[in-house]
């Protein structure tokens, strides 16, 4: 304790030394030149303004100040660690910043680098190692107890259990104190020995008691009880050296009674064979999840910090891999029977908390520890594990909320409450800090640009009381396209956020009453980051939950809503099936006449269509037609048919397109029957495509591809010696029709392919012509190559690889086909086999029917 009381003094004297100089200095009423003034006033206008305001003026700044204000900035130590308190979650920082600390070699310095990171890292062993290291000294032996009462309390790590007990042995090495060196042997290996990298530990401690010294019988036999006693515990764990204790035992076994040996290796060996059973699937499971830690640019060993989540696909993976590794552990793989539960949970538990170290950002796997810690009923371990939880992961969404179902069922409604509250200040500055990027985003689109437009001397990129971006008004401009575009991301993490406040509101309804409700929607209203479904929420509670007069309530909560958020069509859409709902018709049509001008054509086609499906299903003929002439005049495109069609579906159910039209035949249209509307319609489209591609203007042709290096030398090589010779050339008789048509222009081609196009500029002309005539007859197809090819897709489409029919020809051409009329030549001799050559199965054929066999 006296070296550790040094270690407080030496940091705090400098600390009062110079609060010291600073307060005995204002003795000195020395009048600094206007120069040196200056100078101060830029370098720390605080100090001078502050100074003035309390009435020294100016002529007390002390001597020792102005040095101080001209010292140099901050160091990279304090700078670094002014960035990590800001954003924590950066290993590389992390790392760098005990880079410098262990460099500058400051003892106090060291501890906060340490201290601080183990507040964002809790049970990182490699850096609890390496601060204790630190301390190991003999005058700071009292320090290091303390750090590894407070480590050792809640670590799963092999590491550190090692390096605890080499503490232990190297501070207690005479003969009295072993019985201290066995319990924390004992210590150990009941928080970690199921652990299957710690064999080791288990191999010194049967080592420690073997080199214990007795001196009587009786002490030998409790010597050899104590190791049997061991052995048998650590043969039936999946260790990784489990075979080497094996062998170990059945040697130990043997020297002391052959007898008694047998019988107790017999008794061991099922459980032995298991564990060797459950070791090969462990390994399995853990090598994904333990990657070796990459190498360290220092002397130091390197220390690993889990990054955040970027949840691509290997890390999706690697969550997955840590899911099934948890449930096969959870299953209970070693048959633990019900007598040996404890041993089964203390295994578990420490497989969920190296999940927590390792896999820290990912919820998922907390939840997952929550639940399981719950279901074997330690409540109390399993709120710790949340709030853990929710500190390593403040935005959590499923965190929080697991936490704050959990304290409503125990009737904490206090703690419900102050969950939700601190999640949404939290949600609250990521927000604040999200739109101030896309604020500065905006701002350098709008530079670009002439400048924002306006309407009526009023800028269009403000923000209204809900947060949106809204014109000047709700229902009167239409210039949403002239504005900078909205950020997507900040829109999702809006509605995310009014999630929370669902939620709250949710809670507060059912945990008390609607005034309650009423009253944490009123704090929702006035938060500017509520989005307009927490409006809808609450309307549809007031009507569900309020059976006397939620009615109207719940109309004036949407219309409440209308004034923030009347440029959100998803928000008008769902007021208008609110209404419509309820059979408010006079309303819901006041409604839609009231916004249907404040949106463009192109915003408000899915309110056009949700009256239009009202005003089908329960309207008038005439107020249907009437409603259609408006919705042609406001998209003149769509066709009539479309309008038809659409009043007589219902439920999904169309059969005008689907047996008048026939979209429903065009799929299962047999390929020798005559082609459907859609069939035809493929058909014209694609000889429409195949006519514009024959008048465009000829492209460039690519260069013509070199025969590969590969196909040179198969020409030469093939004709071996014992192919037939090569025919001698004649000429050819005139091609009969079907052998012009097969050959004149080389291998088929289907209409439009980019093959044939690039086949047709590379070819020379071939000595049979054909005339005009024949080529414009030789393009009518049958009908059901017709159908076919209207089948096929675009040309354009087609983005695979062009194959050089001239090689395949050539190829085919030079191939060695064996004559059916002549003897074919013995092929060469294999090459000797490599080793025993398999044997022959097949059937005997008698003597001399099988030469060669060797059976």
């Amino acid at each position: 304790m006296s070296d550790q009381q040094d270690i407080k003094n030496e940091n705090g004297t400098p600390t009062d030394v110079a609060d010291q100089d600073v307060y005995n200095s204002n003795g000195d009423k020395t009048q600094p030149a206007e120069e040196i003034l200056n100078v101060l006033n830029a370098l720390n206008p605080k100090t001078i303004s502050n100074s003035t305001q309390n009435g020294h003026g100016l002529d007390i700044i002390p001597q020792e100040m102005s040095q101080d204000s001209q010292q140099d900035p901050p160091s990279e130590w304090h700078a670094l660690r002014e960035k990590l308190r800001e954003h924590p979650q950066d290993p590389e920082g992390w790392n760098k910043l005990v880079d410098i600390a262990e460099d500058a070699g400051d003892l106090e310095q060291i501890k906060q680098t340490y201290e601080a990171l183990l507040e964002t890292y809790p049970n990182t062993s490699s850096a609890q190692i390496a601060y204790l290291n630190h301390f190991l000294s003999p005058g700071l032996f009292q320090y290091a107890e303390e750090l590894f009462k407070r480590f050792l309390r809640t670590s799963p790590l092999v590491d550190l259990w090692k390096f605890y007990l080499t503490y232990v042995r190297r501070v207690n090495t005479s003969p009295a104190s072993r019985e201290a060196v066995s319990r924390a042997y004992e210590f150990a290996l009941n928080r970690i020995g199921q652990d299957k990298d710690s064999g080791e530990i288990w191999s010194d401690y049967i080592q420690f008691l073997r080199a214990g010294e007795t001196t009587t019988t009786w002490e030998e036999q409790q010597k050899m009880d104590a190791l049997r006693k061991v052995y048998h515990r650590a043969v039936q764990i999946p260790l990784e050296n489990v075979e080497k204790l094996w062998s170990e035992l059945e040697t130990f076994e043997n020297s002391l009674n052959k007898i008694t040996a047998k019988k107790f290796m017999t008794d061991l060996s099922p459980s032995y064979m298991q564990a060797r059973t459950v070791l090969r699937q462990l390994q399995r499971h853990l090598g994904p999840l333990f990657p070796p830690p990459p190498a360290s640019s220092t002397a130091r060993p390197p220390i690993y910090l889990p990054p955040g989540p970027i949840f691509n696909a290997a890390e999706r993976a690697l969550v997955g891999s840590w899911k099934t590794y948890l449930k096969w552990e959870e299953s209970n793989p070693l048959e633990f029977e019900e007598k040996d539960k404890a041993t089964l949970i203390s295994r578990i538990q420490g497989v969920y908390r190296k999940a927590l170290i390792r896999m820290r950002y990912y919820s998922e796997i907390w939840y997952m520890a929550f639940v399981w810690t719950a279901s074997i009923g330690k409540q109390e371990e399993a709120f710790n594990i949340l709030k853990a939880g929710m500190e390593a992961n403040p935005t959590s969404f499923l965190l929080h909320f697991a936490y704050a179902e959990a304290q409503e069922g125990r009737k904490e409604y206090g703690e419900v409450t102050a969950t939700f509250d601190k999640v949404l200040d939290t949600l609250r500055i990521e927000l604040e800090e999200l739109k101030s990027r896309v604020n500065s985003t905006n701002s350098s689109f709008s530079s670009d640009a002439s400048g924002p437009p306006t309407v009526s001397g009023t800028s269009m990129t403000g923000l209204t009381e809900g947060g949106t971006v809204s014109t000047n008004s709700s229902f009167t401009t239409q210039v949403s396209d002239e504005k900078p575009p909205k950020s997507k991301g900040l829109q999702e993490r809006r509605t995310e956020y009014g999630l929370v406040w669902i939620m709250y509101i949710r809670f507060a309804r059912r945990a008390h009453d609607l005034k309650t409700f009423r009253a944490v929607f009123a704090k929702a209203r006035k938060d500017r980051w509520t989005p307009w479904e927490v409006y809808e929420a609450a309307a549809l509670m007031e009507y569900h939950c309020n059976k006397d007069g939620g009615m109207g309530v719940a109309s004036r909560i949407f219309e409440k809503g209308l004034e923030s958020f009347g440029d959100e069509i998803e928000f008008v859409l769902r007021y208008l099936g609110f209404l419509i709902s309820v059979n408010d018709d006079n309303n819901a049509r006041a409604l839609f006449e009231r916004v249907i001008p404040t949106f463009s054509a192109e915003r408000a086609r899915p309110l056009w269509e949700r009256w239009a499906r009202y005003e089908y299903q329960f309207g008038d003929l005439e107020a249907a037609q009437k409603l259609e002439k408006r919705i042609s005049e406001v998209y003149p495109t769509d066709p009539p048919i479309k309008r038809f069609a659409q009043r007589h579906t219902y439920l999904g159910t169309d059969a005008i397109a689907a047996r008048d039209l026939g979209f429903a035949m065009a799929g299962r249209q047999p390929a020798g029957s005559s082609p459907s509307t859609s069939s035809i319609e493929k058909r014209t489209d694609s000889l429409l495509s195949i006519t514009s591609a024959a008048h465009m203007p000829p492209a460039q042709p690519p260069p013509k591809r070199q025969p590969s290096p590969e196909l040179k030398r198969r020409e030469e090589s093939a004709k071996p010696e014992f192919a037939p010779p090569a025919k001698r050339a004649r000429p050819m008789s005139p091609p009969r029709d079907r052998d012009r048509d097969r050959f004149s222009d080389g291998p088929r081609k289907r209409f439009g392919s980019p093959a044939a196009w690039e086949k047709d500029r590379d070819r020379e002309p071939h000595p049979i012509k054909r005339d005009r005539e024949h080529d414009d007859k030789s393009t009518t197809l049958p009908a059901v190559l017709t159908w076919f090819v209207g089948q096929l897709p675009n040309p354009a489409s087609f983005d695979g690889p062009i194959f050089r029919t001239d090689d395949l020809m050539m190829l085919f051409r030079n191939a060695v086909i064996p004559s059916a009329t002549r003897r074919p030549s013995p092929p060469p001799p294999p090459a000797p086999p490599r080793g025993r050559p398999p044997p022959d199965y097949g059937p005997y054929q008698g003597p001399g029917g099988g030469r060669g066999r060797r059976y």
